[in-house]
Parts: C-alpha cells; structure tokens; sequence
C-alpha cells in the first residue's frame, strides 16, 4: 500500500523537473496503444518488492511490473515504464505521458474522484505481529496496555493508540521488527504484504500474525479519469490471468501466497 509523504514543494519540483524531461505526450486510448504497440506506464522504480531495480542497477522488475507486463501481453502490446518520484506519476498521468500508472496505488474516494481505477490486483489488510508463539494478543482491543512499535505518521499509529496501546516511535518496519526480536515491544502493526516480504526473505523470523484487520487495502492501476475503454481491457486481461493462475503465480513468487485476492 502505497503511504509515502511529499511535501509540496518538492512534489512540485519532482513533477516539473519530470515533467520538462518527458516532453511529448504517449499514447493512452486503447487504439492508439494498440497501434504503437507500446502501453507507457508510471512508476517509481524505487519501491521494493513491487517496481525497483535488482541491486539498484539492474533492469526493473517486482510484483507491479511482472503483473503489468503480463497484462500489456493479453492487450497484444509491450510495457514500457516511465520511472518518476510518486506525486510525478499522478502529473504525468494527468499530461497525458502515461497512459496507466502501476504503483500500488490504494483505491480510496478521494483518488475514485479523479481517476479511474482497475480492479484490484493487490489485498492487504493490516495485521498485528508478535513474537512467535505469544498468545496474549489475539485480537485488537488485546492491545490494550500493550506497547507496539509504529511510525507516527502512518494510520497503524492511530490504529494502535485507538485500541489502547502506548506507542514506541519508530522510523519504519525495518527499526520496527527489530524491537520485537528483541523483545523491547509487544507487538507492531503492519499492512500485510510487508510482513510477507519479510518473512520470504528472513524465513527464520520469530514473528507471527496475531490478528488482521476487516477492511483491506485494495491496490489497482490507475488511469486518467474518463479513460474507461483501457481500463476496461485492463480489466478484461486482469480476469485471464487470474482464471490461468498467472496473478497467483507471480504473488507467490514475491509473497509466499496469493495476495491478488
């Protein structure tokens, strides 16, 4: 789920520096796509496991550029990324340089307003982790008189203060799971997808899931508002490759199971 924080103005020098570099629009109807044979797409490129270089060098790959090359293959074209920081995604959709941005970008009603939005091809909802094997904390209100580890400017703070924890400031997950290990904190509060990654990458981790949360986050591609015969192809190409198991396949490959779903 895509939570990053920019401030305004370096949003709009991001944008405007991106902007002034990608002169000329691409194409972003269905038929002019189709006829370039080329679907542009904006994304960050920084932003492990979903769109991020191997190594920092190496070519563009994670979850949202495999998903978003499979679906450009059922739409008989290629993918072709635009990498920019994550407000210039937005920018560049609304000038026209990108026809779809592939970001785990969260459906919200504020964002529903101004574009259109695929079907979801990422669930996430947010999960208490503690230490493998502790059955104190079962549920959220067990949070109660609990400390959890949280940055405080992510919902998760809100979420664990509402259910009564006292909270241990944080930078991130990574400060986060530290505490936990070493047993410095009871539990923290994650979206999903990252205690997944980190478990397929650290397999021995003494985490656990206590408890998830009833309302996902739901990640889609996002178009420019008005655009609905792409994102209705999209949509079309999404469906195959849930039916042939290709959405499957890929989330296993970067989470341990199927996270399309």
């Amino acid at each position: 789920m895509r939570k990053l924080k920019i401030t305004a103005a370096f949003a709009a020098g991001a944008a405007s520096l991106f902007l002034t570099a990608c002169a000329g629009g691409s194409p972003t109807s269905l038929d002019a796509i189709r006829n370039e044979g080329t679907l542009v797409v904006g994304t960050e490129g920084t932003y492990r496991p979903f769109s991020f270089h191997a190594d920092g060098v190496g070519d563009l790959t994670g979850y949202d550029v495999e998903i978003t090359e499979a679906v450009a293959a059922k739409l008989g074209v290629e993918a072709q990324f635009g990498e920019a920081p994550w407000d210039a995604l937005f920018a560049g959709l609304n000038a026209g340089r990108f026809a779809m941005v592939a970001n785990q970008v969260s459906i919200t009603p504020e964002r529903v307003d101004s574009y259109e939005f695929s079907d979801p091809y990422t669930v996430s909802p947010g999960v208490i982790v503690v230490p493998k094997g502790d059955t104190t904390i079962t549920s959220f209100p067990d949070l109660a008189g609990k400390t959890t580890a949280q940055s405080l400017s992510s919902n998760w703070y809100e979420l664990a203060q509402e259910n009564g924890a006292s909270v241990e400031a944080v930078e991130g997950w990574a400060q986060s799971v530290s505490l936990l290990e070493q047993g410095r904190v009871d539990a923290t509060i994650n979206d999903r997808l990252t205690f997944l990654d980190y478990i397929l990458q650290t397999p021995d981790a003494p985490i656990q899931v206590a408890a998830e949360t009833d309302d996902p986050a739901l990640m889609a591609f996002a178009f420019a508002k008005g655009n609905t015969e792409l994102r209705n192809a999209v949509n079309a190409a999404l469906e195959e490759l849930r039916e042939d198991g290709t959405l499957a396949e890929i989330s296993t490959k970067y989470f341990g199971e199927d996270v399309s779903q």
